[in-house]
């Protein structure tokens, strides 16, 4: 049966908007099922704590919950490339930070990239590092706890617990022209600390509490400027060592392929929980910096994530840093 002309380009355009259509479709009506939101840390971390605030309230404005799945081991490498490997559909995304995103792509051979297997969503939070010692250890500042390393060769430890600590350790390690045992660990480095089982570490900045509790010393903070809730302890730049100078941070990614309106709504939903009071405050106690609302674009992660890996790579490789 031969179709009239007219009836015919009514079906051929109609065939041609049926893609648009769909996109159209499923921009509208997405999510329609949970988010799994990949930790590639264990529960109880820093990341996945952030990640657990801010899926919840996420998943009010997605009106689908974001549901967490811890996938660990690798650093954070097994979790991310289980992430690389999910359909591009907006129900799979992953919790993603400097060391799992950046770091890792120099220290370990993966089977994705990190910079180019994902598509950004917004940056959420920064965080400085701070150097902590055994609360015995008898130098008063930073000046001094250097004198007693180059005095004490070798004596010393300090604890490593992830890519960005490593590196930052060993950073320090050369900048000072000290030398100290390197002791790995996959958890329970600031107990260690606090027992003295070990003498340094660098550590995140929500472990502050145990030195106005006594129970460690603090020496210097890795931010650019001193932290509002620790306003006593400098900079490493202010006393001299600008190299060690760094922030982490956290942001959300999803595969490679991701529709640009889905990123779009899944952006809209994070800085929806980023400008919650409640979100905002228990981010800050746990140490913190929510981005200003200019850094929360996708772009703004990528051209982030950009600039770390260009900082870092380089920096790993004349280190002789492996992963442990």
């Amino acid at each position: 049966m031969k179709l009239g002309r007219r009836k015919f380009l009514r079906v051929a355009v109609g065939a041609v908007a049926l893609p648009t259509v769909s996109r159209i479709a499923t921009a509208q009506t997405y999510p329609l099922r949970p988010i799994t939101m990949i930790v590639p840390l264990a529960a109880g971390t820093l990341t996945d704590v952030v990640g657990r605030v801010v899926a919840e309230r996420m998943g009010k404005s997605l009106r689908q919950p974001a549901i967490i799945d811890n996938i660990t081991g690798a650093a954070g490498s097994i979790g991310v490339g289980r992430a690389a490997r999910a359909t591009p559909d907006g129900y799979t995304i992953a919790l993603g930070n400097l060391g799992t995103l950046v770091l890792n792509g120099a220290l370990y051979s993966l089977p994705y990239d990190v910079l180019n297997d994902f598509t950004s969503i917004a940056a959420l939070v920064t965080s400085s590092d701070v150097l902590f010692a055994r609360r015995t250890m008898p130098a008063r500042d930073l000046r001094e706890l250097i004198a007693w390393l180059k005095a004490n060769p070798d004596k010393a430890s300090a604890g490593i617990y992830a890519s960005v600590h490593h590196l930052v350790t060993v950073a320090f390690r050369k900048e000072t022209g000290t030398q100290f045992t390197l002791v790995p660990y996959r958890a329970g480095a600031i107990q260690d600390l606090v027992g003295g089982q070990i003498d340094l570490l660098f550590s995140t900045a929500d472990q502050l509490p145990l030195v106005s509790a006594g129970s460690a010393k603090a020496y210097a903070v890795t931010s650019d400027t001193r932290l509002p809730q620790a306003p006593d302890i400098p900079t490493f730049a202010e006393m001299g060592l600008p190299a060690l100078s760094h922030s982490a941070w956290i942001g959300l990614f999803a595969p490679k392929g991701t529709p640009k309106d889905i990123i779009v709504k899944l952006n809209s939903a994070v800085v929806e929980a980023l400008a919650d009071p409640a979100v905002r405050s228990r981010l800050l106690e746990l140490g913190q910096e929510i981005f200003p609302r200019e850094r929360q674009t996708p772009e703004a992660l990528a051209a982030m994530q950009k600039a770390d890996a260009q900082k870092w790579w380089p920096l790993i490789k004349e280190f002789g840093i492996k992963a442990e």
